[in-house]
C-alpha cells in the first residue's frame, strides 16, 4: 500500500510544481477569470488544503478493509504454495528411498517428473503473485477514486484551489490550519459504511 502514497505523493508534486509556476508568472493583460463548474467566479484567493496520507491510511475503514482482504489472499497464496512444496518433498523422499534400487529409465522418468514439478511450481507461483499485484492495483485505483470522487464534492463549497496529500519527505513546512485529515476520513468512512 505504500505505492498508493508514492502515487499520491507525486500528484501531489505535480500540483504544488503547477501552482507556483502559475502564482510566479506575471499576468499579461487584464484577463477575465474562467468559471469555475458551478458557474461562479474564482474570489482570486489561492488556497491550498492537504491530507496526512498516513492517517489516512491508518483510519479509513475502506482502506483497512482492502489492506485485510489482500492479507487474507496472500496468506491463501502462501499457503497454497506451502502445501505444493510438502507434497514434492514427499514425492522427493519416496525417489530417494528407491533411488539404489531404481533403474536407469526409472531414474530419468523421475529426472522428468522433478523437472515438471519445479515447473509447475514456478508457474503456479508466478500466476499467484500477478493475481495479487493485479488485485492491490485494483484496490489502489478503486481507493484512488474515492478520495478524488469525495474530494470533489468536499471542495465545492471550500474553495481549495489544490488538496495534496502529506508526507514527510516531500513537503518541508505545513499550516496545521488547512489540515482536513479529519474531515476527510469521517467523510470517506461515513460514505463507504452508506455503501
Amino acid at each position: 500500500m505504500k505505492q498508493l502514497s508514492i502515487v499520491l505523493s507525486a500528484v501531489a508534486i505535480a500540483l504544488s510544481g503547477y501552482a507556483i509556476y502559475k502564482t510566479s508568472t506575471p499576468v499579461k493583460e487584464a484577463v477575465k477569470p474562467a468559471a469555475t463548474d458551478a458557474g461562479e467566479k474564482p474570489s482570486g484567493d489561492f488556497r491550498i488544503a492537504y491530507f496526512d496520507i498516513d492517517s489516512l491510511q491508518n483510519k479509513y475503514e475502506f482502506f483497512k478493509d482492502a489492506l485485510g482482504e489482500l492479507k487474507v489472499k496472500e496468506e491463501a497464496m502462501n499457503n497454497e504454495l506451502a502445501s505444493m512444496e510438502k507434497n514434492y518433498q514427499k514425492k522427493i523422499s519416496e525417489w530417494q528411498k528407491k533411488g539404489p534400487s531404481m533403474s536407469q529409465s526409472e531414474a530419468d522418468a523421475v529426472q522428468r517428473e522433478y523437472a515438471q514439478m519445479q515447473q509447475n511450481y514456478q508457474q503456479r507461483r508466478l500466476s499467484l503473485e500477478q493475481q495479487l499485484e493485479t488485485l492491490k492495483m485494483d484496490y489502489k485505483k478503486n481507493i484512488k477514486t474515492k478520495i478524488e470522487g469525495y474530494l470533489k464534492e468536499f471542495n465545492k463549497n471550500k474553495g481549495y484551489s489544490f488538496i495534496m496529500s502529506y508526507e514527510p519527505e516531500l513537503m518541508f513546512y505545513k499550516d496545521t490550519v488547512y489540515n482536513i485529515t479529519n474531515q476527510l476520513i469521517d467523510g470517506l468512512n461515513a460514505e463507504y459504511k452508506k455503501k
